[in-house]
């Protein structure tokens, strides 16, 4: 049986393109909790907060609540759940999760195979960060579900891992001037860019392609906002109408977003309804397509107006 191939089939609720990272969410915390201490137990009463801050922070819009995935996750061979009534999920009601004492851990056969070969543990992490979010949330996930890679090691990768087109970033940048589409950074050191990183807008992860038109160059800093659905793009204009440079899409800036200091007024909240920069003429921007799925699954409630100038 090969554990990593499992874990990439995992059975996830899709339905063009919806982000349902649910299960994964749980696989990822379950195989920390396993590193920490193979013979632990996760009862549901204890876990419960740790999972549904997990899901509103790294899940889409969309609030549910971790007695789904807890209850579902069995289903792929991978968990399971027993009760004070004996083996078995009671289903996916809270009331009955907590009543019951309900807990849930690995299943026997992948807890003896990664007593076996304890690199497994980091190769199916990398796979189930892989499949599900972009590599800017791949190390704050790690850190949030208390996961050491480091310490679990991958060993040789799968081959259901899907290749990257290296070329990717090169484009994106020389598309963008090396130079933020929010913000105008242009850092370099001599003559290498600094700071500087090719978003994906449909993220790769939900087979967001490796060219331009669903790239975006942006600096660390929006990059990072970005993928966690702080900006986005608003969807307002006809890109073949508008061939020119910069004013063709808005930068979005969610209405979630806090932030007292002058730094988070002057570099985020300020961008609501700014023209993005860019891409130079004769690029196409970012496709319609692309943009709709980054707003429906990603961006974060509603857009702040724009800035009076």
């Amino acid at each position: 049986m090969d554990w990593v191939e499992r874990t990439a089939r995992l059975r996830q609720w899709t339905r063009s393109g919806t982000r349902a990272p649910h299960k994964p969410l749980l696989f990822l915390y379950a195989l920390s909790r396993f590193q920490q201490d193979a013979d632990d137990e996760l009862r549901y009463s204890a876990v419960e907060e740790d999972l549904r801050r997990l899901l509103a922070e790294y899940g889409p819009g969309n609030r549910t609540t971790p007695a789904y995935p807890f209850h579902h996750l069995a289903s792929d061979g991978v968990w399971e759940v027993r009760t004070d009534r004996g083996p078995g999920s009671p289903g996916t009601g809270v009331r009955e999760l907590r009543g019951t004492s309900a807990a849930g851990r690995l299943a026997p056969e992948l807890r003896a195979a990664l007593r076996r070969d304890p690199p497994l543990l980091g190769r199916m992490a990398r796979m189930l960060l892989d499949l599900n979010f972009p590599p800017s949330l791949h190390g704050e996930l790690c850190e949030a579900v208390g996961l050491g890679l480091e310490e679990a090691g991958t060993g040789p990768l799968s081959a259901a891992r899907r290749q990257r087109d290296r070329r990717m970033r090169e484009m994106v940048l020389t598309a963008y001037e090396y130079q933020c589409a929010f913000c105008g950074y242009d850092g370099r050191i001599g003559t290498v860019p600094v700071g500087l990183e090719a978003a994906h807008v449909r993220w790769w992860a939900f087979d967001g392609p490796d060219d331009v038109e669903n790239g975006l160059c942006l600096c660390s800093l929006h990059h990072k906002l970005f993928d966690k659905g702080v900006l986005g793009l608003d969807e307002g204009r006809d890109e073949s109408r508008d061939e020119g440079r910069g004013g063709r899409h808005h930068i979005l800036v969610s209405q979630s977003f806090v932030g007292r200091s002058t730094a988070a007024r002057e570099h985020v909240v300020a961008l609501a309804g700014r023209p993005v920069i860019g891409p130079q003429p004769g690029v196409r921007p970012v496709s319609t397509a692309h943009r709709s799925w980054h707003t429906s699954q990603v961006f974060q409630g509603s857009p702040r107006p724009a800035m009076a100038v």
